[in-house]
């Protein structure tokens, strides 16, 4: 991991209030610096440019990104982004991860079961109204006050059924917006190249530049049966990316936790990372033994395994940026450096100067009873389908009983029709897949909280973890939509009289899960949102929005250019091309080709760039963002970063943070000269 210059980390930590010295930031669009890029690249975003660009872009309910590509609601995104609707698509007969997916005509476009694509059609700042139902408040008080006031909002502002409202929290609490989406629950997956050339290299590969890779997929959404009328949207470039370009990447990115306070990052370091990572190590090991068992139990865990595999890679990176010595020291200079700012104003330390200390103590009695919070809350079930529909199921029908601000905030009213789309999913559900995860979940339940905790007793009694599993899978019938639905319909009674084991599982589940919530909500929780947002207060007293907020998987903007980086010594260039793919073939996966590669080899301009980089600041959720030029149109899609990135959730480095994308001439030669995909060419405006 190369160490963060001074400048960056300064840069990075809101702690300098300058935003011109590097491609920094991932704004929001009510926000964007103009001025500063109109400095350093000679244009200026007009709020008309920022307005289109908003309203050309997507978010993906899949924890990705995307873009409107056509007025006929044709989605741009990765094939990463895709990979659960191409599986949840796929069959032991039919297997489109393989074989890729292609829709010659409408008729063939096929219905994701839980794809939901989202866009922002409206911000509102709402801090008065949240900061007023909060004031004066602490911990419990604090938390239901702020539960209520964000449900009140987003209901009163949810009044159809394909808009989706949310209050985003930014600065730690110093300002709060509500946005307003638009909904879009029909989407049709319309193409999907191969995974073994969207994956290229796979997790060898994976943070890595140079790259060749075709990260693509296209889908639609649909309104009332018909293809959803999506206007703006972007244009393809006619020239593709230069070096040295200007490049603007619209999108949702995750989680950052660039203004978190050191008590915050010391256990992101000690504690959660490094323990989730033996979890996710172990699970991985487990994945890849299932897959041995045969071509169809590779096939059932495969998207699973991607992503088991990329949160490894990308938390090790994080983990290697705070124990990097030079990198903590600058971030602990730059916590010190604003608490002696706020002390030396009497006021801002009278209103403010104690928030760091009430942060660190809430994080120690975090670390008293973490396990208990993972396991039973956080984590519960491990990624097993049939045991989160169990849990939503009970919770859901619990939940629906309480007024719309006392509820969980999954379970609100306006993430009813979200609630509602999952548990009408027809996805398939593999058994086998389903013990294995259950019984590793319940194994790690006992081995982590000891038999004796009255939680591991009341769910495994005297059996083992693999009794109880195997039971709970083989006697449940929530595999069957029917099933799910006659039970949501029918309520708590319904649940309460459900003989179905993986119900009673979550049963047992959750009351512990219930409990242990509302002590991190009001011991942990309230108390870093009511300190972060002092925090936010005396920074934004400070600097004001002359720093970029935290990523929260919300709609942003960033800026950069087409550049490459130094390496190990080494220059690395910004382009790859055609000509770089072939020779990395191994025949063997991950460096495998699929046959249409093999066949159209001719066809293919060996100059046609493949992969690039940019300096735009990226993190996990920017996958499936359009990079865009000055006109706002297309010229990549961004794919993933490179491994000096991977510290980017703490700081960013302009010299060597790259985020990586697919070139838009690889994209249109591969649809004309290895995919035959004019009726895509057409609508994308590129037929001859």
């Amino acid at each position: 991991m190369k160490r963060l210059s001074l400048l960056a980390l300064l840069l990075a930590s809101a702690v300098a209030p300058s935003r011109a010295l590097a491609d920094e930031g991932m704004w929001t669009f009510n926000d964007f610096p103009s001025d500063v890029v109109a400095k350093k690249y000679g244009f200026k975003p007009t709020q008309a440019w920022l307005d289109q660009v908003r309203l050309a872009s997507a978010r993906l309910a899949e924890g990705c990104s995307g873009s409107f590509v056509s007025p006929d609601g044709l989605v741009l995104t990765n094939h990463h982004c895709a990979r659960n609707c191409i599986a949840q698509l796929s069959s032991a007969k039919k297997d489109l991860s393989k074989a890729g997916f292609h829709a010659r005509t409408l008729a063939e476009e096929q219905r994701c079961p839980t794809m939901e694509v989202n866009r922002l059609t409206e911000i509102r700042d709402v801090t008065k109204d949240v900061q007023g139902a909060t004031q004066g408040k602490q911990g419990e008080a604090f938390e239901e006050a702020q539960r209520a006031v964000f449900a009140k909002l987003e209901a009163a502002c949810a009044t159809r059924e394909d808009v989706r409202c949310e209050v985003v929290t930014l600065y730690q609490g110093g300002r709060y917006d509500l946005y307003t989406y638009e909904r879009m629950q029909d989407v049709r997956l319309v193409f999907a190249p191969e995974t073994a050339i969207a994956s290229f290299g796979g997790d060898p590969d994976n943070f890595e530049f140079p790259r060749y890779d075709l990260d693509v997929s296209f889908m639609r959404v649909y309104r009332d049966g018909k293809p959803a009328k999506t206007e703006p949207y972007f244009r393809w470039s006619k020239t593709g990316p230069k070096d040295g370009m200007a490049t603007f990447v619209p999108g949702n990115p995750g989680h950052t936790s660039r203004m978190d306070t050191l008590a915050q990052l010391t256990y992101q370091r000690d504690y959660s990372i490094p323990e989730n990572l033996f979890w996710m190590m172990e699970l991985r090991g487990r994945l890849q033994e299932f897959g041995r068992r045969g071509p169809e139990f590779a096939r059932m865990s495969e998207d699973l395994l991607f992503g088991i595999e990329n949160f490894i890679k990308s938390r090790k990176g994080g983990r290697a940026a705070l124990v990097d010595a030079a990198f903590w020291a600058q971030l602990a200079n730059n916590e010190r450096t604003l608490r002696e700012k706020v002390a030396r104003d009497a006021k801002l330390q009278q209103q403010y100067g104690d928030a760091w200390d009430a942060t660190a103590k809430a994080m120690d009695t975090l670390k008293t009873f973490r396990f208990e919070l993972r396991l039973l809350e956080q984590m519960a079930g491990l990624q097993s389908q049939l045991f989160n529909t169990a849990m939503t199921l009970v919770r859901a029908t619990a939940e629906a009983g309480k007024p719309n601000e006392q509820r969980l905030p999954e379970f609100s009213e306006a993430n009813r029709p979200a609630v509602e789309q999952q548990l009408s999913s027809p996805a398939p559900v593999y058994p086998e897949l389903e013990e294995m995860l259950l019984t590793y979940y319940l194994t790690l339940l006992r081995e982590d909280l000891s038999p004796d905790h009255p939680a591991v007793k009341a769910v495994l009694g005297k059996d083992s973890p693999e009794v109880v599993a195997k039971r709970a899978v083989k006697g449940s019938q929530l595999g069957k939509v029917a099933v799910r639905k006659k039970l949501l319909a029918g309520g708590t009674a319904a649940i309460a009289a459900s003989k179905d084991p993986m119900i009673a599982l979550a049963l047992a589940l959750d009351g512990p899960g219930r409990a242990v919530r509302k002590r991190y909500e009001d011991e942990v929780a309230a108390v870093l949102k009511r300190n972060g947002e002092r925090i936010g207060l005396a920074r934004f007293q400070l600097y004001g929005t002359s720093v970029a907020p935290d990523a929260t998987f919300t709609p942003r903007l960033s800026y950069g250019s087409v550049q490459g980086y130094t390496a190990n010594g080494k220059q690395v260039a910004p382009f790859t091309d055609v000509a770089g793919l072939y020779p990395r073939v191994t025949g063997q996966d991950p460096f495998r080709l699929p046959d249409s590669w093999l066949k159209a080899r001719s066809k293919l301009d060996p100059k046609t760039p493949m992969n690039f980089v940019t300096t735009n600041d990226t993190v996990g959720g920017n996958s499936g963002s359009p990079v865009l030029n000055a006109q706002a149109e297309i010229v990549g899609l961004a794919f993933d970063g490179n491994i000096q990135s991977l510290g980017g959730d703490y700081g960013f480095d302009a010299a060597v943070n790259r985020s990586v994308a697919v070139d838009s001439r690889a994209l249109e030669a591969a649809l004309r000269d290895v995919y035959g995909a004019e009726r895509l060419l057409k609508e994308l405006g590129l037929a001859p």
